[in-house]
């Protein structure tokens, strides 16, 4: 073991106790070791354990955890340190303006684990209420993580959309008149993309010419089917070259998953369907059956429908009418109430449900009963300004760790909707959180049931919850379930969709939008609930003002 390596084993112990709140006298003395260590002009383990002990700026403790390291590669009180530290934890101390005492606030206070729940809560602007935290290092933080997320393997559809249509696009330009189109992953719009996908109408070798000279494309691997290329953002350009009059079968066939494709063939003819298709609307005409988008190309139930002509029209962001679920300056969000309504009015909503946190988000500024009153008195008098458009009046109501919300009935009964989340506690059995979810969907307030399972993707798993008997007891007592848009959330997952519209539950499509730029989350809740087959008469969001009030007045009866 070299001597930058003890240096480092004890950089991050003292880095470690810090965020542990161990003695900090402890904690500075390994600090100090660590620089000293990483000056020596000699290696420490060619040196004679009496002479290291006589070395200036080490003491005995220290140079006890010299001998351990060198006789046995290990550091055993940094190891316990380790064990006791979620790994997300260790990870934000990657991320440039995060020091120990930072981490510390923002783990204690926010409950905040990993650096997409971090990033996450930077979007959420929760750092803001933080001791310490301001607008600035708020943004120095966000933009540290974005860059330091930027390496991974996978990535969020929203994360990497506009790049594929980019790629398309140039390659496109590039190869025309060949045919060329993005495929797979990507053109089933599914929400976690390991590789952008397309399809090109040319052999391997006139790819190979073009792209090789673009200085940001690097081939990888090269198969008898494809070539895997890495861009220069890390994302990883996997390309189907084929011949023109096999563009539209190599199409279809690289767009469905799996399960669609054998589904698809279950009756053993889909090479005849195939063979000389004009196009894939041809193709699913050959196999007696509608043509089914990309998105619902998962699977075999939307085959199933095509086959019985049953296909749904299916929802877009045009057919979201208003926006439910939204934070405004009276907790943690970015703006004012009134620029959050103006903002929606000339995006051509008809109404803004602002749902602000309550009293248990101490965190997110969460409401008062007395601060209620006056958020209140507010609406009232914008909704005489802005009229015929219309704010209405909710929270995002804590679902306590026993299942209640955070407010007696006389106040929930104030609201026009109840959007009832859990936002701390997360670390739960599935007989916990089926019991506090239950018991918060029986509760007569509760309106809406907000991102169920509190994911956030590729960050955190959420709770583990039973799907079907939640939607089953919303459908008991005629609560909605949220379909989070926010791209990191997309909670409930759109594969929950079917049997939710089975049971006659309402979905509805909410950004939960702590700014107005939060609005266009809608899109991405569209996109994934597409997937899972929603129409708009299933969604809450894609009523009017009109008939989002005659809901609620008939639900209160």
């Amino acid at each position: 073991m070299d001597n930058y390596t003890i240096a480092d084993n004890f950089s991050l112990l003292s880095k470690l106790m810090d965020i542990h709140g161990a003695d900090s006298f402890k904690a500075r003395s390994f600090a100090s070791a660590a620089f000293t260590v990483e000056k020596l002009p000699v290696q420490l383990k060619d040196t004679a354990p009496e002479d290291i002990a006589r070395i200036k700026g080490i003491g005995s403790s220290i140079n006890k955890g010299i001998q351990e390291m060198l006789l046995t590669g290990r550091l055993s009180l940094l190891e316990t340190f380790i064990a006791q530290t979620p790994p997300g934890i260790l990870e934000m101390l990657k991320i440039k303006g995060l020091g120990p005492k930072k981490i510390a606030t923002i783990w204690k206070e926010l409950e905040v684990e990993t650096l997409g729940e971090l990033l996450y809560a930077c979007n959420e602007n929760r750092l803001l209420l933080l001791k310490g935290f301001g607008q600035k290092t708020q943004d120095n933080v966000k933009q540290s993580i974005e860059f330091y997320l930027s390496n991974r393997e996978r990535f969020l559809y929203a994360e990497i959309a506009a790049l594929a249509q980019e790629l398309e696009k140039r390659l496109q330009q590039m190869l025309a008149p060949a045919p060329v189109s993005l495929t797979g992953q990507i053109r089933r719009t599914e929400v976690i993309i390991d590789e952008i996908e397309l399809v090109a109408g040319v052999p391997a070798a006139v790819l190979q010419q073009h792209l090789g000279a673009i200085p940001a494309f690097t081939l990888v691997e090269e198969t008898d089917h494809s070539l895997l290329w890495k861009h220069e953002q890390q994302v990883k350009l996997r390309i189907y070259p084929c011949q023109a009059a096999d563009f539209v079968k190599t199409l279809f066939i690289t767009t469905g998953d799996a399960a669609f494709l054998e589904h698809f063939d279950a009756d053993g003819h889909a090479a005849e369907h195939l063979a000389g298709s004009s196009s894939e609307t041809d193709i699913f005409q050959r196999a007696g059956m509608d043509y089914i988008e990309p998105c619902m190309r998962n699977g075999g139930l939307a085959l199933d429908l095509a086959k019985r002509k049953q296909l749904p029209a299916l929802i877009t962001p045009g057919d979201i009418k208003g926006i439910i679920h939204s934070h405004s300056q009276w907790s943690d969000g970015l703006h004012s109430l009134e620029e959050m309504a103006v903002a929606a009015q000339k995006a051509g909503f008809e109404y803004l449900v602002i749902s602000d946190h309550s009293r248990s988000a101490f965190y997110a500024n969460g409401l008062s009963v007395e601060r209620i009153q006056a958020q209140h008195a507010q609406i009232d008098e914008l909704n005489r300004t802005l009229a015929p458009f219309r704010i209405f009046k909710s929270i995002e109501s804590d679902i306590l760790f026993d299942g209640s919300l955070d407010y007696p009935d006389e106040i929930l009964a104030t609201f026009d909707l109840v959007i009832a989340s859990v936002h701390a506690n997360l670390k739960m059995t599935e007989e916990k959180a089926m019991s506090r979810l239950l018991k918060a969907i029986e509760n007569p307030y509760t309106t809406i049931l907000g991102h169920m399972t509190g994911r956030l993707l590729l960050s955190r798993n959420g709770y583990p919850v039973d799907h079907q008997k939640i939607i089953d007891a919303c459908a008991a007592n005629g609560v909605v379930i949220e379909l989070n848009a926010h791209p990191r959330r997309l909670d409930i997952d759109w594969q929950w969709l079917p049997y939710a519209m089975e049971k006659n539950v309402l979905i509805s499509i909410d950004p939960d939008a702590h700014s107005i730029e939060g609005f266009r989350d809608i899109s991405y809740g569209a996109l994934a609930a597409r997937k899972g087959g929603l129409t708009k008469e299933r969604n809450l969001s894609s009523l009017g003002r009109a008939g989002l009030e005659d809901f609620l007045r008939e639900r209160r009866k």
